[in-house]
């Protein structure tokens, strides 16, 4: 059937109509790899009660924001979802799924102007996550697109040049035979300049520790600028995932040096810290700068990327960090004037030290966003001022429905696009009350 594309929304799909019918306007039909105002031939996939899912056959009108695809795995790998579309033309995407989030979710139209912060389309990230098998045959990839079947990728294109080598070296190691049984999943982490790589690798459980030592002894030699290589166990992350995963192998450093041009950061193996290599500073200036006071606070710190910055304009700043891990290099990097705590952020605004008067909130909670008792628990704190920075659109519009409602308004509003050619976005909201 044909379908005309009436918009994208949040997840990279686009959104067209099936033709009315005696029940009323069209279904809503949900097709990847599109753009808006497109006219299509389309195959149904998939008919649920509210809406369907289809796959553009033939582009019969094209928008004149297409683009030819940079990378050849893309339709079929299922990292990215916007390069059939130009870079500008993405930014534009992604500002309006912003505010169309914000309409509908959180009843508000935006009365101040998005400040969009582009980054270099690729080679951006510093940290990429890549699936292994080691039988039939190796393979090191990403899963296809919708499905968690492995496709096999030899190059990334949104990845840095280093890590582009060391996925070289692994599929080296693997057509060598030369990686052990077990190891399912690994992640390469680059330092700011690119001259400097954390592997860390994870395995399953039962996996032999002796092969497992000797191949993060030869992983860490393969190439010059790795600095060490770190494997963990995934079958020791405990009840629901409330413990973190336990480390059975290491070679060489279990950190890398992070600089940037606030500051030098420890960052361990297992340890959060932002992807983009190109935007973390730009990011950083827009959280912490003009802001100073007696207090500030810095919830689901990390390891300690704003804190240690807020530090220098704020004459104490408390930290809070749940994992173990990033708690560890949070305390490694922060000044005399940052009290790190470990705790979640729920238990530490339910407890006497998260009823302390702050100039300044900062919040940069995991995709699942704030969540109602947060909320709560923030607006009794009466801050003048919070910094929501947010990577998903439909939970930040929520968290700020309750913050606006108990008085707070939008001062700033910032789109840092963090992850170039796929749907996910980065927002920053400044408020005020």
């Amino acid at each position: 059937m044909q379908l005309t594309i009436e918009k994208l929304v949040y997840g990279g799909d686009g959104l067209a109509r099936l033709p009315a019918d005696e029940h009323g306007s069209g279904k809503a039909v949900f097709v990847p790899f599109v753009l808006e105002g497109e006219r299509i031939e389309a195959s149904l996939l998939e008919q649920k009660r509210g809406f369907a899912r289809g796959e553009a056959e033939t582009i019969l009108q094209a928008s004149s924001k297409r683009v030819e695809p940079h990378c050849p795995y893309f339709r079929r790998c299922g990292g990215c979802h916007y390069q059939h579309a130009s870079y500008e033309h993405q930014l534009e995407i992604k500002a309006a799924i912003l505010k169309e989030n914000l309409r509908r979710i959180a009843k508000l139209e935006l009365e101040t102007n998005i400040t969009i912060h582009p980054s270099p389309p690729w080679n951006y990230r510093n940290r990429t996550r890549l699936k292994l098998r080691t039988a039939p045959e190796f393979a090191l990839g990403y899963y296809r697109f919708g499905s968690h079947e492995l496709l096999p990728v030899e190059e990334c294109p949104v990845s840095s040049p280093l890590i582009n080598r060391a996925i070289a070296a692994v599929w080296q190691m693997g057509r060598g035979h030369s990686i052990p049984d077990g190891i399912h999943e690994i992640e390469f982490f680059a330092n700011a300049d690119d001259s400097r790589l954390l592997i860390e690798a994870s395995c399953e459980p039962g996996a032999r520790s002796t092969p497992v030592r000797e191949w993060a002894d030869a992983m860490t030699s393969v190439l010059p600028e790795i600095a060490g290589t770190v494997v963990f166990n995934t079958g020791s992350s405990g009840v629901q995932g409330t413990a973190e995963p336990k480390k059975i192998a290491a070679s060489g450093a279990r950190e890398i040096t992070y600089i940037t041009e606030a500051a030098s950061y420890r960052v361990s193996a297992g340890s959060f810290f932002q992807v983009n290599r190109h935007l973390i500073n730009e990011l950083v200036k827009i959280v912490t700068e003009g802001y100073s006071g007696e207090t500030a606070v810095d919830l689901y710190a990390g390891a300690g990327l704003f804190s240690t910055v807020l530090c220098r304009t704020f004459a104490q700043v408390i930290a809070v960090e749940s994992s173990q891990t990033s708690h560890a290099d949070l305390l490694y990097n922060s000044p005399a004037n940052v009290k790190a705590i470990r705790a979640a952020t729920t238990d530490f605004l339910r407890s006497p030290s998260g009823k302390l008067q702050s100039d300044l909130v900062v919040l940069d909670p995991p995709r699942s966003g704030l969540g109602e008792s947060v909320v709560r628990s923030l607006v009794g704190l009466g801050a003048h001022r919070m910094t929501y920075i947010s990577c998903d659109p439909a939970t930040v519009s929520r968290d700020l429905a309750g913050l606006l409602s108990a008085g707070y308004r939008i001062e700033q509003v910032h789109l840092v696009d963090l992850f170039p050619q796929t749907y996910h976005l980065e927002s920053v909201f400044h408020l005020v009350r």
